[in-house]
């Protein structure tokens, strides 16, 4: 076989995924791995889309996307953070937020290249950079209670660092940003000619407080390239459409990319996605009430366990710790998941700075919530 791509070493199949293809073969586990939402797309978004896959011609539209979408994605960003994107030739519609990703690391990556990223981290990213003969620099934000610190940020950029990644309200976290913490970062990443990426899917899934969007900073629109969609928001993880948004500048190149990657994003999503912003804006909302009952109720068996945990401000994640126990969060999963057929994800799937943590999705019933909590109650007290 000719020789394949010698990065391909240093990748392998994401931790999530590795639990989540073991709960296949139990059919009686109860599965707390993906961050899925367990809720159903909204009829609306799915009347809409049957009645234009009948009545239209599913053809392909420009490169980046459709102009009545694109234009939705604009009003959001102008009405909700007063962030000004030209929908002609600053926003991107792509396949899923992790298409959005690849389409910017592969445009600004060059082998070599640092990518500093707060840690624990979603297991998608470093991969990417990985393949494309980049480097990932990670900084702990536990001391911190997973909160970045602006002084840790200044102290890592070298010469060589070429991108910043935040991803807020964080995976696996559920850690919110405050405003205080934006704006020290931000005078942080004016000082240097370096690219800041944010991962914003799941702001809409803010639980508690406010999130605050880095596109409400314009003092860093030149080098700001930001990634959103709807997947968690309103419940479409499978129409695989997501967006990035740029300077003019960098979404002519960004679009280069992402046209060779997969020419543009699927038709009927974009009417989906066009629906679910304009028809249907109050979809996160009622999840979101549905979640704050999941996080609280998970918390506190959590705590009345001994496993302590940052109570989660956003998205449907939460974080305990497990080092009490001395053993390794992937010994821990997996002997969790053969004695009680209850699944988590090994916090050491998130980066070396998540060991000693397991990850929760509460991305489920309530009922399969108390079912877990009972169970995983149950093996606390086993014989270890």
């Amino acid at each position: 076989m000719p020789q394949l791509n010698k990065n391909l070493e240093n990748v392998s199949v994401p931790g999530t995924r590795q639990m989540a293809n073991r709960v296949a073969d139990m059919p009686d586990s109860i599965d707390l791995t993906l961050g899925q939402p367990d809720f159903t797309t909204p009829q609306v978004i799915k009347d809409e889309v049957t009645t234009a896959v009948k009545d239209r011609q599913m053809k392909y539209t420009h490169n980046r996307g459709t102009l009545e979408l694109r234009t939705a994605i604009s009003n959001f960003y102008q009405k909700k953070y007063l962030a000004p994107y030209d929908p002609k030739d600053e926003i991107i519609v792509t396949n899923g937020g992790s298409e959005a990703l690849d389409t910017i690391f592969r445009t600004i990556i060059n082998p070599g290249d640092e990518v500093i990223m707060f840690a624990p981290i979603y297991t998608g990213y470093a991969p990417i950079v990985t393949l494309l003969g980049g480097e990932t620099v990670l900084l702990d934000t536990a001391p911190a209670q997973f909160v970045p610190e602006a002084d840790q940020l200044a102290q890592a950029i070298t010469d060589k660092t070429k991108a910043v990644l935040l991803n807020y309200p964080n995976n696996p976290t559920g850690t919110i940003y405050p405003r205080g913490t934006l704006d020290a970062l931000v005078h942080v990443f004016k000082k240097h000619d370096i690219f800041v990426v944010v991962d914003e899917m799941y702001s809409e899934n803010t639980l508690e407080g406010e999130h605050f969007s880095l596109t409400s900073y314009p003092e860093i629109r030149d080098r700001l390239l930001t990634v959103n969609g709807l997947s968690k928001s309103h419940a479409m993880t499978g129409w695989r459409i997501g967006w990035l948004l740029g300077s003019r500048e960098m979404v002519e190149k960004l679009t280069l990319v992402h046209l060779y990657n997969s020419l543009c994003t699927s038709t009927p999503s974009q009417i989906a996605g066009y629906t679910a912003l304009t028809e249907a804006p109050d979809a996160p909302r009622v999840m979101n009430e549905e979640y704050v009952k999941r996080r609280d109720y998970i918390y506190q068996r959590l705590s009345e366990m001994g496993l302590d945990a940052v109570l989660p401000k956003g998205a449907f994640y939460i974080f305990p710790s497990i080092k009490r126990y001395n053993e390794s969060s992937f010994d821990f999963a997996v002997d969790l998941l053969e004695k009680t057929q209850v699944a988590v994800v090994p916090g050491a799937a998130f980066s070396k700075y998540g060991e000693g943590y397991i990850r929760i999705s509460f991305a489920t019933s309530m009922e399969n919530l108390k079912e877990a909590a009972d169970r995983m109650e149950q093996y606390l007290t086993m014989e270890r």
